[in-house]
């Protein structure tokens, strides 16, 4: 199928990748937008793969009050170019990043900054949950592992669904900014303010 330019041009619009990469995506999924959104998704978490061992020393703090100036949170997304950070795009990136965490108010960035203590505790809640149910002994390691995956996708903002689209994480927000960029982009931390918490 013949590809023509008013669909290249439609596609990079609604996705923000390059025209090149726009053609291959119809090229490969023979014109179907759809489905090549999807792709260029995919290929962006690919991109992604091969960036973590760049450097990400540039980037922004980014605010985000939430109305009524009760509650409120500071983040820091890093890139590795001044050039992206100065973008509309990266610094409305990490707006969203900021209203994620102020309306979700995750523990850490990613499982990894999670504590042991802290997962087996859960890992021990789980399995008591599943034996009190009525769970057979076989199944209950299971249960817990599948009860812990949820909690990481609870308190981990990288996993996450995004308040604003929940057909995505914000793990695919940071890989479609990688895609779009080029460059390695990473969420590096954050802190949440509530009026009258103490820390």
């Amino acid at each position: 199928m013949a590809i023509n330019t008013e669909q290249i041009r439609s596609l990079r619009e609604s996705t923000g990748a390059g025209m090149m990469d726009c053609k291959k995506a119809l090229e490969e999924t023979n014109g179907n937008t759809e489905k090549a959104v999807d792709y260029l998704r995919k290929k962006g978490a690919a991109v992604a793969a091969k960036r973590a061992d760049r450097a990400a020393e540039q980037g922004v703090v980014e605010a985000y009050i939430h109305a009524g100036g009760r509650v409120g949170t500071l983040v820091e997304i890093n890139c590795e170019s001044d050039f992206v950070a100065r973008t509309e795009e990266f610094r409305a990136l990490a707006r969203d990043i900021a209203m994620q965490v102020t309306a979700m108010n995750p523990m850490v960035v990613s499982r990894e900054q999670l504590d042991q203590s802290i997962l087996e505790r859960e890992l021990d809640i789980y399995r008591t949950q599943a034996r009190n149910e009525g769970k057979p002994e076989p199944l209950v390691e299971k249960i817990a592992q599948g009860r812990l995956e949820k909690f990481f996708q609870e308190v981990c903002l990288i996993e996450q669904t995004f308040i604003k689209d929940s057909g995505r994480t914000i793990r695919d927000l940071v890989n479609e900014a990688m895609a779009k960029t080029g460059e390695r982009v990473s969420i590096r931390r954050f802190q949440r303010y509530y009026l009258g918490e103490t820390t």
